[in-house]
């Protein structure tokens, strides 16, 4: 369903089902009139061979924002709310890079993207948890690497900023000093595309200024 032919005014919060701070704090930024409360959900990642980034991560972020309604149900009882789920993953050479498992795992990725270009896509999804109808988009971003030396690589991974994050570098910390370049939305990149997310918002005639 299109996020545009969506309308709704009854919403009493908007619910951030994700328990990233990068998260919160863009939300944060919003300065949304209504209030936000934050509800991390846990949901099955699992994905379909043969899915396009796109398809994941606006599935993925689906599940994360249908998770939020009965967890929202038993903490609250509060059904009038908007719920946000987001998805970020890291595509390089048609491979996913989520998270590393361990600090191995993230050395092993930053050797793949280093000097390279890849995108990074990240899916939003609205859900209404009074009836359950949902809108879903995503947004993709062009990131270009540095070269990097090992030395580097290895500095990095020990700074710990990588432990949870998609391909392993975080844009808006440390990780920029090894960015070259970026096409598209930078909070794209952090986790949580603004320019998309207030589009959808506005379809809910909740709008940002």
């Amino acid at each position: 369903m299109a996020y545009n032919q969506l309308r709704n005014e009854a919403f009493s919060q908007i619910v951030l089902a994700s328990s990233s701070p990068r998260r919160k704090e863009l939300v944060a930024s919003l300065d949304l009139s209504l209030p936000v409360y934050i509800l991390s959900t846990d949901t099955d990642e699992t994905i379909e061979a043969g899915w396009s980034p796109a398809q994941v991560v606006e599935e993925l972020s689906l599940r994360k924002a249908n998770a939020a309604v009965p967890m929202l149900q038993q903490k609250q009882g509060v059904l009038s709310s908007l719920i946000i789920g987001a998805d970020t993953i890291v595509v390089l050479d048609g491979d996913v890079l989520g998270k590393p498992v361990d600090d191995e795992d993230a050395v092993s990725m930053l050797r793949r993207l280093q000097g390279r270009s890849h995108e990074v896509y990240t899916g939003v999804a609205l859900v209404d948890a009074s009836n359950g109808e949902a809108s879903v988009a995503h947004r993709m971003t062009k990131v270009t690497m540095k070269p990097l030396t090992e030395a580097q690589i290895l500095r990095y991974t020990a700074t710990g900023e990588p432990r949870d994050k998609a391909g392993s570098y975080g844009i808006q910390g440390l990780g920029a000093t090894m960015v070259e370049h970026i096409e598209g939305c930078y909070f794209n990149v952090v986790g949580l595309p603004l320019s998309l997310l207030s589009d959808m918002l506005a379809a809910y005639e909740i709008d940002v200024f």
